[in-house]
């Protein structure tokens, strides 16, 4: 009779998996699980070899055991509640109490075994995107092996051979699953602890969800019109910041699950890709960015030394991403005067207030639905931040602990060092023909020669 380590490590990696027996659920893995929107600390690997931990953006990482030899790790789909901003909470699928689940680390050439619970209520899979490992465990449910129903579990096993950044998620009903938030961060360190050495390592995923107003369950057919867009399925001022002291190598990891790109632009430093879906980039193939475009599907890891103290941003540059609660049917009222209608209405309709003419503050102090966010919101130094959605802090300080990650609150500028207000009158505009060669800058024409010349 074959023993159950024979089992795994030979009929085991033939397919992606066989449902667990009564007798063998003694021997899984316990289950680690948390429903707490708050960056936990990285976590230090207790055994096996070392590597310079990651920190996943109000996330965590997935505890494992040894067991002969190997790094076995429990998931568990579910239905599980994320806050996604205080003021709002969504209903949503996930692994291990959260969404995204839980970050997985291991070391190249790491012999690992997860085991996949399912808790909810229509089978799944997983598939560990990015993965070099034996077709039977690649998770494509009816090409790779069958769906996990509910209540079974799964075990994959496969060596970590590439050292890199991946993603995990499932290829079963993958439209829904996903778009409930079904997904999770994986990263394999190098087996050389020394190789491309940083000081901070954080990771997160990009994901949308569409949530109407006033409910707590996202919509499944939504193609591209979400109305939440999210780093690790929190919206502004959800996110938690990432902190540096100065002079630290940072390094971002980005995984894109939704249904569009997204422009990744930090403030007030160049950044370099270090690292794509297919492994790290040669040194001699960067070059520096303040913004990186990531596809969907895609992975990126930047790098950059934080040079300067601040608060700086972090954001997708597509404005409508770093908004809450989205609608796209607001009409535009820029210019539109409203005064007299908006009392004509309202004797009609207490409590009715229009749009602000200039669209700023749109839903900043509107009463809204329960469990529904502002559209733009968060409190800043200097006042509202009007941004939402898909966007966070970068905060560099000179007086912060190496390994230190709480947030230090806000930066404090030296005086003399942020903009403010002119107090006297500026200049009458001159308009007319432009400045003459010897009132500003010299410029020549330069006439066209050869063929164009007619």
């Amino acid at each position: 009779m074959l023993s159950r380590r024979r089992f795994f490590s030979s009929a085991g990696l033939a397919v992606a998996a066989g449902a667990v027996t009564k007798a063998a659920l003694a021997a899984l893995p316990e289950i680690v699980s948390t429903d707490s929107p708050a960056m936990q600390p990285p976590l230090t690997p207790p055994n096996g070899r070392p590597y310079r931990a990651v920190s996943t953006l109000n996330g965590w990482s997935l505890p494992w055991r040894m067991r002969h030899g190997i790094k076995e790790f429990h998931l568990v789909a579910e239905p599980v509640i994320r806050e996604i901003a205080p003021g709002m909470k969504a209903h949503l699928w996930g692994y291990n109490g959260q969404s995204p689940g839980p970050t997985i680390e291991v070391v190249e050439g790491d012999r690992v075994r997860i085991f996949v619970t399912n808790r909810l209520a229509e089978p799944t899979s997983i598939h560990w995107h990015g993965q070099r490992l034996p077709n039977g465990m690649d998770g494509v449910v009816g090409l790779n092996q069958p769906s996990i129903k509910s209540g079974q579990t799964y075990v994959y096993e496969f060596v970590a051979q590439r050292a890199g950044t991946f993603m995990y998620h499932p290829h079963a009903d993958e439209t829904t699953q996903m778009a409930m938030g079904m997904m999770g961060f994986w990263v394999t360190h190098s087996k050389d602890a020394g190789f491309m050495p940083v000081d901070r390592d954080y990771v997160f995923l990009l994901n949308a969800y569409d949530i109407a107003p006033g409910s707590y369950t996202p919509k499944v057919s939504t193609m591209l019109d979400f109305n939440l867009w999210t780093f690790n399925s929190r919206a502004f001022p959800g996110t938690a910041p990432m902190v540096a002291r100065l002079g630290e190598r940072v390094r971002i990891r980005v995984g894109n699950l939704t249904m569009t790109n997204h422009p990744i632009h930090l403030h007030g430093h160049e950044f370099v890709v270090v690292g794509t879906d297919g492994g790290w980039t040669s040194p001699a193939s960067r070059w520096p960015e303040v913004t990186t475009d990531i596809a969907v599907g895609q992975m990126r890891a930047i790098e950059f030394t934080a040079a300067a103290p601040g608060d700086w941003a972090f954001h997708c540059h597509k404005s409508h991403h770093t908004m809450n609660a989205m609608s796209h049917v607001v009409p535009n009222s820029i210019g539109v005067e409203q005064a007299d209608l908006e009392k004509q209405i309202a004797a009609l309709v207490p409590g009715y207030m229009t749009m602000d003419p200039d669209m700023s503050g749109m839903q900043m102090n509107m009463p809204l639905p329960a469990n529904t966010l502002p559209m733009m919101t968060g409190a800043g130094r200097y006042g509202d931040i009007e941004m939402g959605g898909m966007f966070t802090v970068m905060k560099i300080r000179a007086d912060l602990a190496h390994g230190d990650y709480r947030d230090p609150g806000w930066y404090h500028a030296p005086a003399g060092s942020v903009a403010y207000a002119w107090e006297g009158d500026p200049p009458p505009a001159v308009r007319g023909a432009a400045p003459a060669a010897s009132e500003g800058a010299a410029y020549t024409v330069r006439k066209p020669s050869g063929p164009m010349d007619h």
